[in-house]
């Protein structure tokens, strides 16, 4: 198979970003959530300055690397300045530690054997994507970690973007910011991302999974949180008096639809996702995710969670409830600014690739920072299988997505 000038490059980055682990930690109450992700941002940091890109920072308290392409256009030329954002840590679903990448050259279709020691196969009836891949060299893992390429292969993708406008200022194009961020996956939403260092008015993340997806839709979001007041007496003498918590807990949790959770619901369906539900007699707490595509819809089951909590605390008078806004359907802001996605789509066709757009279940980073000013869709980095032990990254994915982001340099300079 050729390869394109970009293959090694990307290649020899997601392998060493791979090694570096940089799992973030849910529920941590210091950030960024892990101290590993400062490793990654001092590689990036000091590769990025021997590239010799402008701007280039490092803040050591909010783990965020930021630097600038500068432009390369001529007096009188224009373009518009756009930015290019990826994470830095890894899910915490899965082990991140001593991971072990290798490359599979020219993918002939069928099982993979991953660790012959422990003879963990990846079997193809269980990923059917793998048969798009045949013919393409896959980077895997030993089948005892995660690779790490959610969201390294964008990282990969980015800096060797940088490294061929810094190699080739002959390319005409405007100046270009980017940043790393870290603690995506246990919901940073790149808060603490400074938009005046940043530079960019507009910018896309790159995060997500098969290569030629895009994201202009997310969930509108929040969490609900149930505390429950019980009271506890001797079991012999409890009439009229015990008021059990965990049963007041469970009336709540069979009152929500039953059918509409993840399990059951995909496309733009929205759905309640119970996280935990701790009770006892005298205490319950219940965390509960509301998630749906359409804002009315959204409100709607906001106030169905409240009105059953509401009903339950006339009866018991120790039902309470809390709201958290979490983030937002980011295709309020982008549909503002429609031309980031006409010209992400027309970049992705000049590859060679038919652009798709799903509404993604979920929430990027750029779902906050929309509407924190920088309306930010997603392209998709190419990897595939990610949060598990059967994470793999195409090499081809990688490098087509160096192409898909010269393009779209070149629609931001045209």
């Amino acid at each position: 198979m050729t390869h394109s000038a970009f293959y090694e490059s990307v290649k020899e980055r997601l392998i060493r970003y791979a090694i570096i682990n940089t799992q973030s930690v849910p529920l941590s109450n210091v950030s960024p959530s892990s101290s590993c992700q400062k490793d990654l941002a001092l590689e990036l940091f000091n590769e990025l300055s021997s590239l010799g890109l402008e701007k280039v920072y490092y803040d050591k308290i909010s783990c965020v690397v930021y630097a600038i392409i500068p432009s390369t256009l001529l007096p009188g030329q224009t373009a518009e300045p756009f930015g290019l954002i990826a994470h830095l840590d890894t899910a915490p679903d899965a082990p991140s530690d001593s991971v072990h990448p290798w490359v599979l050259e020219e993918y002939e279709g069928g099982d993979i054997l991953l660790n012959p020691d422990q003879s963990i196969i990846m079997c193809a009836c269980d990923y059917p994507n793998l048969s798009q891949y045949n013919g393409q060299d896959l980077i895997l893992t030993d089948g005892t970690t995660l690779l790490g390429g959610d969201d390294k292969a964008a990282i990969a993708a980015i800096m060797t973007f940088a490294e061929y406008l810094m190699k080739h200022p002959e390319v005409p194009h405007g100046s270009i910011s980017l940043a790393f961020t870290p603690d995506e996956e246990v919901g940073g939403l790149a808060k603490d991302l400074d938009l005046t260092r940043f530079g960019a008015k507009v910018a896309y993340t790159l995060d997500g999974d098969h290569l030629g997806y895009y994201a202009d839709e997310t969930f509108y979001a929040s969490e609900a949180i149930i505390e429950i007041k019980g009271l506890s007496v001797h079991t012999g003498t409890a009439k009229g008096i015990m008021r059990n918590a965990v049963d007041i807990a469970s009336r709540f949790l069979i009152s929500l639809p039953a059918s509409e959770k993840p399990q059951f619901t995909e496309g733009t369906e929205g759905f309640f996702h119970v996280i935990s539900c701790k009770a006892a007699c005298e205490y319950a707490r219940i965390e509960l995710l509301i998630r749906d595509f359409d804002q009315e819809r959204f409100i709607q089951r906001e106030q169905l969670v409240r009105s059953i909590a509401e009903e339950l605390n006339k009866e018991y008078g120790s039902v309470s409830i809390r709201i958290i806004e979490q983030y937002r359907n980011m295709r309020e802001i982008i549909d503002t600014v429609p031309y980031l996605v006409e010209r992400l789509r027309t970049a992705i066709s000049d590859c060679g690739i038919t652009p798709v757009s799903e509404p993604f279940r979920g929430g990027t980073d750029g779902s906050a920072l929309s509407f924190r000013g920088l309306p930010c869709p997603n392209l998709s980095a190419g990897y595939e299988n990610a949060h598990g032990r059967f994470e793999y990254v195409p090499i081809q994915s990688m490098e087509k997505n160096v192409q898909i982001l010269l393009r779209l340099s070149e629609l931001f300079t045209s």
